[in-house]
C-alpha cells in the first residue's frame, strides 16, 4: 500500500512517520508513505498558497491551484484516481472500522488543511471523503493525517509480527481492551490476577473477554448500545461476578 500526505510541513510528517514501527514497515517494503510539500506548487517566487477570504473574515484561506496540481502530480492521465481523504473538522469521526476500510485500498491520499481551511471549490472537485479524529480544532491537518496514517499501517499485513497483536486492541471488535499486567507478579502490594498465572488458555479467554465487556459498558456505555449482550456474554459476565467475590 501507498499513503500519500499532501502537506505544509513534508519534514514534520516525515519525522513521525520514519520512526518506531512505521518506520520499520517502509523499510521492510509493507507500506510506502510519501510527503508532498503543496507549496513546491505554488507557482509564485514566494511560494504563497493562501489568501484572503472572500466576504470577509479573520484568517487566510489556503488556494486551490496548488492544492490540485500537488494532488494531480501523483498520478498519471489514464491511471486510477487516488482516494483522497480531506482531514477535516467538518468530516465523519475516523474510528478502527474506518482504518480497516482504509487499508484495504492499494493507495490512500490524507490532504492536510492549514490555516482557516481550504477553498471549497477543489474539495468538491477532488476530495472523496472528510475525516475528523475528534470534536476539537488543531492548527492544521497534520496530527490528524499522522493519526489516520499509523493507525491504517497497524492493520497492514506483516507490519505487527502477527494479527493479533492489533485484533486484541480495543476498538477492534466495538469493545475496549481487557486489563493487561507484566513482571513482577506483585508490584506495591497489588497482584496479577490469578487467572492469568494458571495458565489454562480458556479461563484466561473468558476473563479477558469479560474485562472487555465491563470496561466498555464502564468507560464507554455508547459502545454497546446497537450491540446487545449474547446469552454467551451474560453467562460470561455472571460467572466472572461470582468468581470475583
Amino acid at each position: 500500500m501507498r499513503i500519500d500526505i499532501l502537506t505544509l510541513f513534508p519534514d514534520m510528517c516525515n519525522a513521525v512517520m520514519n520512526e518506531s514501527i512505521i518506520g520499520r514497515a517502509q523499510k521492510a517494503g509493507k507500506v510506502e508513505i510519501v510527503c508532498t510539500n503543496i507549496r513546491d506548487f505554488a507557482g509564485n517566487k514566494h511560494n504563497k498558497v493562501d489568501d484572503t477570504p472572500y466576504g470577509g473574515g479573520m484568517g487566510m484561506i489556503m488556494a486551490p491551484s496548488p492544492i490540485y496540481d500537488c494532488y494531480k502530480s501523483l498520478y498519471n492521465e489514464g491511471e486510477a484516481k487516488p482516494y483522497l481523504v480531506y482531514l477535516s473538522p467538518k468530516g465523519t469521526t475516523f474510528n478502527q472500522k474506518k482504518a480497516v476500510e482504509f487499508s484495504k485500498l492499494d493507495r490512500l491520499v490524507l490532504l492536510c488543511g492549514h490555516y482557516e481551511g481550504i477553498d471549497q471549490r477543489v474539495i468538491d472537485e477532488i476530495v472523496d471523503e472528510e475525516i475528523s479524529i475528534g470534536d476539537f480544532v488543531l492548527t492544521g491537518g497534520e496530527l490528524p493525517a499522522l493519526a489516520v496514517a499509523d493507525a491504517v499501517c497497524r492493520v497492514l499485513p506483516g507490519v505487527l509480527s502477527e494479527d493479533i497483536c492489533f485484533e486484541e486492541e480495543s476498538h477492534f471488535d466495538g469493545l475496549l481492551e481487557f486489563p493487561q499486567y507484566t513482571r513482577p507478579a506483585v508490584w506495591h502490594e497489588k497482584e496479577v490476577p490469578e487467572v492469568l498465572l494458571s495458565g489454562n488458555h480458556a479461563k484466561i479467554n473468558d476473563w479477558r473477554r469479560a474485562e472487555s465487556l465491563l470496561i466498555t459498558m464502564e468507560k464507554r456505555p455508547d459502545m454497546l448500545k446497537n450491540d446487545q449482550l449474547s446469552e454467551k456474554d451474560k453467562k460470561l459476565l455472571k460467572k466472572h461476578a461470582e468468581s470475583v467475590k
